[in-house]
């Protein structure tokens, strides 16, 4: 539990140390954030402030997990380190696109087929190794089953079919965290409440995972306490991060920490076997992505609008909501899904461990 609490506060100093010389260094360099011109009116003020924040985040999630490591003398993981590979290539596919954006001084970046190259290889590379570097129980970083809470045994992929799921899982997680990314601290706390969540998920793994005896209700996970490690480094960068990205912001992640946020928490979710259940933990995520989606649907078919500007937080703003009500809403929000979806892990457990 102590390595925990080292990667959690390592990443959480890191990232609260390193942030304002990132929005001082950015502001040098011009790297300053196009907004929408279709876009709700207030958010024009916001033009210009320092973006590909999300730089603070990666480095003190690795700094967090490789101070936690240092201090405990314990040795990396395959699981831990396929999702920091999945973190990091996706932030790098984010930063070109937040680069290309600066420098041509629009709001798009890299187009959708650029982006979805760089999102198929990522997605391609951690799938096919992830079911790779099996340990002394046969056990790999991620399963070739659907899974809930644990694996779902009938509904097994194969190894193609779970590279192509996996590839659906990253990208939509990823595109999902993206579009929440659009109000000040939004994406950022949400993702810490999702990551605490994960934090506690793969802890209760490490505590109850089939060992010698094999009690009912443990779980056949590989390295689950090292996962854990990696939510809280993660989970701590983000509140550090948030401390400068709450309303009013100073810096934006961008996509470079939306792109990396939302592959984080997919590739948690494969390597917890919890893939179904993050679809309650990121509720909020999962609202947002979807209300694009109803908008294109709807105007396509009808010509008309389903929400007034899609993502779903935009609606609220037109409609006359002050953006901290909406930010504080939608936290409230993650909030209850981060506890019902932890709640429906431990009363799955419950369940397993008493034979039923």
């Amino acid at each position: 539990m102590r390595s925990v609490f080292v990667a959690a506060s390592v990443a959480l100093a890191i990232s609260i140390l390193l942030t304002p010389y990132l929005i001082r260094f950015f502001a040098r360099q011009g790297f300053g954030q196009e907004i929408r011109a279709e876009g709700p009116e207030s958010h024009q003020a916001k033009r210009g402030t320092p973006t590909m924040g999300g730089v603070a985040i990666l480095i003190s999630l690795w700094i967090g997990y490789l101070v936690s490591h240092l201090l405990t003398g314990d040795p990396m993981t395959a699981s831990a380190l396929l999702v920091l590979f999945l973190t990091t290539a996706l932030g790098a596919v984010g930063f070109l696109d937040d680069f290309i954006k600066i420098r041509r001084q629009r709001n798009l970046g890299l187009n959708k087929t650029s982006k979805l190259v760089g999102q198929l290889l990522t997605a391609a590379i951690f799938g096919i190794l992830a079911l790779r570097f099996a340990n002394d129980r046969e056990l790999t970083p991620a399963s070739p089953n659907l899974s809930f809470v644990r694996d779902i045994t009938v509904l097994s992929f194969g190894v193609i079919g779970f590279v192509v799921f996996g590839y659906v899982v990253i990208a939509a997680w990823s595109n999902a965290v993206n579009l929440t990314d659009g109000l000040d601290g939004l994406a950022a706390g949400t993702a810490a409440m999702v990551l605490a969540t994960y934090v506690i998920i793969a802890f209760w793994q490490f505590r109850n995972a089939c060992v010698a005896d094999f009690p009912a209700g443990c779980y056949q996970v590989r390295d689950p306490l090292d996962v854990a490690l990696v939510a809280a480094a993660a989970m701590g960068g983000c509140i550090g991060f948030l401390w400068w990205n709450a309303a009013p912001a100073r810096i934006f992640m961008g996509d470079t920490g939306s792109l990396a946020l939302g592959g984080l928490i997919a590739g948690l979710s494969i390597v917890t076997r919890t893939e179904l259940l993050l679809v309650v933990i990121g509720g909020v995520f999962v609202v947002e992505a979807l209300s694009v989606a109803l908008q294109i649907v709807v105007f396509r078919t009808t010509g008309r609008r389903l929400f007034r500007m899609a993502p779903f937080h935009h609606h609220f703003e037109l409609a006359g909501w002050a953006e901290t009500t909406v930010i504080i809403r939608f936290w409230l929000l993650a909030a209850m899904c981060a506890a019902l979806g932890l709640g429906l892990f431990y009363s799955e457990w419950l369940t397993a461990s008493a034979g039923l």
